[in-house]
């Protein structure tokens, strides 16, 4: 019988993990089943024990669940422990084992699939929400030169940087929060969006002048091109958007589930095919 695994969140239904995965399961030759989990908000925990009580292996959990999740886990492991948040949860017996891999994913995007190098490199991340604590830690361990966190609201911007104090030796120059009009003069090598402002056709009030030559400009929404990255690429840097951190995100929960990792590039192929024009 083969194992059943699903991906949980509100809203679920534009999801791609059951195409991602249904690729990877082909491609490996593992015997599983995937579905989507369309959960109340005010029931997260339920309906992740149900799936486990009726045979579930494992979930992959999406907003706006994934700090519920890292309550829901007894056992924390990667870079889950300081990110405050779970996107895989697996379950073995009655013990919940809660990761993140938001974090490799874009890494692995970003070093593998786009070729950016970030040891040394100035990299500023915008955003001090769940997307942007997912992947500070993944990040810093890649040893940039300086990490800047801007925020609208500044406050939030300095509560992250505090909550990652332990790691911020990885940087030379460290991990800083700044306020967007305190970058006026900055340049940066990459420049990444883990706001949502791109799925409402919006963008951080980025000033002009600070992608630095070659600079890469990275979004995390996928399927769209953002004002984020349209305003990239009249600054002349390079673009991308986020599908590219899904598939590796995935393929790394797939690695923890079934112990087989699976090659992501005919599963970007295929989604890319599949995205309107």
């Amino acid at each position: 019988m083969a194992d059943k695994y699903a991906v949980i969140g509100n809203p679920v239904e534009h999801s791609l993990s059951p195409a991602i995965h249904a690729e990877f399961a082909r491609a490996t030759g593992q015997d599983i089943v995937y579905g989507k989990i369309l959960a109340p908000l005010d029931g997260f925990r339920a309906a992740a024990f149900r799936f486990r009580d009726e045979g579930g292996k494992g979930l992959n959990v999406t907003l706006p669940f994934k700090h519920e999740a890292w309550h829901l886990a007894g056992q924390r492991s990667g870079f889950a422990l300081a990110a405050s948040a779970v996107n895989t949860l697996t379950f073995h017996g009655a013990e919940v084992i809660g990761d993140n891999t938001d974090g490799i994913g874009l890494v692995r995007d970003l070093t593998q699939n786009l070729r950016v190098p970030l040891r040394g490199r100035r990299v500023l991340l915008m955003g001090a929400g769940g997307a942007s604590f997912g992947v500070v830690e993944p990040l810093l361990r890649e040893q940039p030169e300086l990490m800047v966190v801007a925020n609208r609201t500044l406050e939030k911007a300095i509560t992250l940087v505090g909550h990652f104090g332990q790691f911020q030796h990885y940087a030379a120059q460290g991990l800083v929060a700044r306020s967007y009009e305190a970058l006026a003069g900055s340049q940066f090598d990459l420049v990444i969006n883990a706001t949502s402002a791109g799925l409402a056709n919006a963008m951080p009030p980025l000033p002009t002048g600070i992608f630095a030559p070659g600079a890469m400009a990275y979004d995390m929404v996928y399927a769209k091109r953002t004002p984020f990255m349209a305003f990239a690429q009249e600054q002349g840097a390079r673009v991308s958007d986020g599908l590219g951190m899904l598939v590796e995100q995935a393929a790394e929960a797939f690695f923890i589930w079934r112990g087989v990792y699976p090659e992501t590039r005919a599963a970007m192929a295929m989604l890319r095919r599949q995205m309107p024009k």
